[in-house]
């Protein structure tokens, strides 16, 4: 009994780590890691920068705002892994210029 318990719960960690490494290769809502990576520091958690770069406002130009949307209000993995505070990234696009959907939850 104890060690199908060990299995299951390694074969859980194995799952959770995969997953994570696959969100993380492969971006959120159509920004790559790097870029995700760039708007860090204007939506970190502590001392957040006054403003978006530049290059962080490009890669959210290109990004689904849609997509983003379903973030909102929610602590997802990806916001937790880089230090993210939710409703600092959620201002990210309207201080970048860009307009958010009109039904974003």
């Amino acid at each position: 009994m104890a060690k199908s318990q060990a299995l299951a719960a390694t074969l859980l960690l194995v799952l959770v780590v995969s997953l994570a490494a696959i969100e993380s290769v492969h971006g959120v809502c159509g920004m790559s890691n790097d870029e995700f990576k760039l708007c860090q520091p204007a939506a970190a958690v502590n001392n957040p920068t006054g403003s978006p770069s530049a290059e962080c406002c490009a890669a959210l130009g290109k990004a689904n705002l849609w997509c983003i949307c379903r973030y909102k209000g929610m602590a997802g993995i990806w916001l937790k892994m880089y230090h993210i505070d939710a409703r600092r990234a959620m201002a990210l696009p309207g201080k970048c210029g860009l307009t958010m959907p009109s039904n974003c939850p």
